[in-house]
């Protein structure tokens, strides 16, 4: 069986990634205004939520000591992120250039001992299965170095919960999860994607259709609810998966070689609270219990979050 949900789940990975690579449609716009003193400010028009990194090349530049190639993050739907002066004040700058985006905050500073929860209610039983780079076993590709990802699974359908503070930045409940056949594999999930104050981010995937209770913009806190999690074979247990990763690559190209291509994004081996260790990294092939730990839930909620889920649970967290 494990062997099974390891070649499923990356399936689906290596999808998303290269989809959000390549995918340069509307989520970016970049606009330039040539100003009265011969400034040249570039702004962008962002219509989805969470960090951005824009990569921006000239391919010819006149009348200017700025870089070639330059990358931005950003968090707003709309803002400035560039001005060219001109060398010569007496004349204009010459330039043409090329963009591209990506999701994310190029190469964050985060915490790698960061202490998550897991991705289940308290006092809940999961079992934990590694997920292996598909590419390796299917396409002959080199799996990451730092490759991590977790399928977590039940007996029967359950709820899945946050593992940490963060903003939904991308939601997608449009998939029938009806487990009807054997099927090896599945191209087609629901996800919600949250991003971390840290620039990481939390990829859940395989929530049951019509189950999500989150929104896009929506704070979650750890532990909140955010959907039930799914079987897409009569063969495999109820199930979500979950992986943790950054931004550390901008080299969109190489991304697209489908046969040497590699990974933007850095996996993190996250540390987990459970009942049986405060502080451990997960086993694949055991079981572990949720915490009831408000030590570890409150450290990054603000006295207003923590009222809310003290609120919420009655006595405590």
């Amino acid at each position: 069986m494990t062997n099974r949900i390891k070649a499923i789940a990356f399936a689906l990975l290596n999808c998303y990634f290269i989809i959000n690579v390549s995918a340069q449609d509307s989520e970016i716009k970049i606009n330039y205004t040539i100003n009265t003193n011969k400034n040249v400010d570039f702004n962008y028009e962002k219509n989805d939520l969470g960090s951005y990194t824009i990569n921006l090349k000239f391919t010819n530049l006149i009348n200017s000591s700025n870089a070639i190639e330059q990358h931005f993050t950003v968090k707003s739907y709309s803002g400035h992120f560039l001005t060219l002066s001109p060398q010569n004040k007496d004349q204009g700058v010459g330039f043409a250039y090329q963009y591209s985006y990506i999701r994310g905050k190029l190469n964050p500073k985060y915490n790698a001992g960061f202490v998550y929860l897991l991705p289940c209610k308290k006092h809940k039983k999961v079992m934990v299965a590694d997920v292996a780079f598909v590419g390796a076993r299917f396409l002959g590709k080199t799996t990451p170095e730092d490759w991590k990802v977790y399928f977590f699974y039940t007996p029967n359908e359950d709820t899945v919960t946050a593992v940490r503070k963060g903003l939904v930045v991308e939601v997608k409940d449009l998939y029938e999860t009806e487990a009807s056949a054997d099927l090896a594999y599945k191209s087609n999930v629901n996800e919600i994607i949250v991003e971390h104050e840290d620039g990481t981010l939390a990829t859940y995937r395989g929530f049951k259709k019509g189950s999500v209770v989150v929104k896009l913009g929506q704070t979650v806190l750890p532990g909140t609810t955010l959907g039930l999690n799914s079987k897409f074979s009569i063969n495999y247990s109820f199930g979500i998966t979950l992986l943790v990763t950054y931004l550390k690559s901008i080299d969109i190209e190489s991304s697209r070689d489908t046969q040497n291509s590699k990974s933007l994004y850095g996996f993190v081996d996250p540390h987990f609270c459970t009942a049986e260790n405060a502080n451990t990294t997960l086993t694949a092939q055991q079981e572990y219990t949720e915490a009831d730990t408000p030590e570890i839930v409150g450290k990054e909620l603000t006295k207003k979050e923590l009222k809310q889920l003290i609120n919420k649970d009655g006595s405590g967290l």
